[in-house]
């Protein structure tokens, strides 16, 4: 019975380019290339700044996956983000397992604390949502700055250890090592989310994105799908988070306040809602230009970044990377009628 509604959705509502994609010889060699720009970036990019790139792109996956492809506006995601930066922190730290174990517990501590605010936040719509998970965020951000035991207040959680058995003096000596110890987490993320978009879970996403009611009459339970979406976002969040703050050895405040969310969300817009790897183009740009402009010495970056960001917006409508979709699709159609008409 829910193959037959899943085919039922397929065919009556409209779908993403990237789930109907008529060239999967295209969509492969796109990975490929994909993977070899993360695995050639430290060789171009200074080590741990191609490390943050790496940890915002799965960041703003993580976003778009909600707001994209579900059409939920979170500004709370820093609760997930800054949780599992603590939580992997704090397992380095005192228990000292390895940081990929680390990691993965950061992001589980993610995953539990979206469920009862998902629970709640999936029960309202548009700016309400949006209001919801930013209430939730505000709250862990204010018990993290009074459990100063725990998290170390506004001083942080310093000294977070990168431990990984023997080539723990490696990675901790260079960060050119680390970053390859680490972006198979990143990748491990990304690689979910892909399968997560391409699967009949994520065609019933777009269908609740699309028309709610009309999902909810085909029988699918639109809240459920909300919860089960919203806390695997909030762990491929906790992921990025984990390894952000394993990369910079400490755990800050930084990463639970309110603007890390406006800022996740402005990546992802700029790089193309509903595209997936709008994400990763979204947060090379931003990283990018925040590093040479700290570089500069240059003392006004908000004000640079927001005047770009405005021009790209306005120049770009569906995003950087989704505007170069849809170019590149417009042009094959153009090649294939000229062809036909031939």
């Amino acid at each position: 019975m829910s193959q037959q509604l899943v085919s039922k959705v397929d065919v009556e509502l409209p779908t993403e380019p990237s789930l109907t994609a008529r060239r999967p010889a295209l969509r492969w060699v796109g990975l490929g290339v994909g993977l070899l720009v993360v695995l050639a970036l430290p060789w171009y990019i200074y080590p741990p700044v191609a490390m943050d790139i790496a940890a915002w792109a799965l960041f703003a996956i993580s976003v778009d996956l909600l707001l994209g492809y579900t059409g939920l506006l979170s500004f709370g995601h820093a609760a997930f983000w800054g949780t599992s930066a603590y939580t992997t922190g704090l397992i380095a730290t005192h228990v000292g397992l390895p940081f990929p174990v680390a990691v993965l517990g950061g992001a589980v501590a993610a995953m539990v604390l979206a469920v009862p605010t998902g629970y709640l936040a999936v029960r309202r719509t548009g700016i309400y949502f949006a209001m919801v998970t930013l209430a939730f965020a505000q709250m862990v951000y204010f018990i993290a700055n009074q459990w100063r035991d725990v998290t170390g207040g506004e001083n942080g959680l310093q000294g977070i250890p990168k431990n990984l058995g023997g080539m723990t003096d490696l990675i901790n000596g260079d960060a050119f090592y680390f970053y390859y110890a680490a972006i198979p987490i990143i990748l491990l993320g990304v690689l979910l989310a892909w399968r997560i978009v391409n699967s009949p879970f994520g065609r019933v996403l777009v269908a609740i994105r699309d028309n709610p009611a009309r999902a909810r009459a085909l029988g699918y339970d639109v809240e459920r799908y909300k919860i089960m979406v919203f806390v695997l976002s909030a762990g491929l969040a906790g992921l990025a988070g984990g390894v952000f703050s394993v990369s910079h050895g400490f755990a800050s405040l930084q990463e639970l306040v309110w603007t890390t969310s406006g800022k996740v969300v402005l990546v992802t817009v700029l790089g193309g809602i509903g595209t997936l790897w709008g994400g990763p183009v979204g947060a090379a740009l931003v990283v990018l230009l925040e590093d040479r402009l700290a570089s500069s010495g240059f003392n006004g970056i908000g004000i640079i970044t927001g005047a770009i960001f405005v021009v790209i917006v306005l120049a770009f409508r569906h995003g950087i990377w989704g505007t170069a979709r849809n170019g590149l699709g417009a042009w094959l159609r153009s090649r294939r009628r000229s062809r036909e008409d031939v």
